[in-house]
């Protein structure tokens, strides 16, 4: 019998030092909660992020959100700002995976990740709401993934765009619930 716990992963995406201020601090505290939480059930922590190769090999023109990045944005695979942030670091056996648009799936190595290691339940947190998170659990749910979203560990700038994502369209295609609502529930499962 497989280990529900094992077919289990947290996606922390997005948590990078260009993609956080103080703003966030709420946020990161829940995102904290949520790490700590899958570490003590043993769950597969994914990091996912944006960063892009020497030259930005990946960026087209005719991407209108990623056409701004430019040389002087400093957004390659090894400049300080795309590095995690401080408060949210990986650990060894935790996987990190690379992207070059808004979802996690996009150009990533994920998809490959998720099925060597047999997970089927993503649990989606990050920044932002209406970026990689509406964009990965679109897709996510298009490819037949149980899902659920940590709405207190996403952010969004706009806090209205963000209540209406997770009210209204994330709850058709996941369990949206707070990281308090998830530990509670997850301890209380055999």
């Amino acid at each position: 019998m497989v280990n529900k716990d094992n077919q289990t992963a947290l996606l922390v995406m997005d948590v990078q030092k260009w993609n956080i201020t103080d703003k966030h601090k709420d946020v990161v505290r829940h995102m904290q909660q949520a790490i700590q939480h899958a570490r003590e059930l043993g769950q597969t922590i994914i990091w996912v992020q944006l960063a892009f190769g020497a030259n930005y090999p990946e960026l087209n023109p005719q991407n209108k959100f990623f056409s701004m990045i430019s040389p002087e944005s400093h957004m390659t695979k090894l400049d300080e700002q795309t590095q995690p942030h401080p408060e949210l670091v990986p650990q060894a056996n935790d996987y990190i995976v690379n992207k070059y648009r808004v979802s996690a799936f996009a150009g990533s190595n994920l998809e490959s990740i998720l099925k060597a290691q047999s997970i089927n339940h993503l649990i989606l947190c990050g920044i932002s709401t209406s970026g990689v998170v509406l964009s990965t659990l679109t897709e996510a749910s298009d490819k037949d993934y149980q899902l659920s979203v940590l709405h207190d560990a996403c952010f969004d700038k706009n806090a209205s765009v963000h209540d209406v994502l997770v009210h209204d369209v994330f709850s058709r295609h996941a369990d949206v619930l707070s990281v308090g609502e998830w530990v509670a529930q997850s301890t209380k499962q055999p």
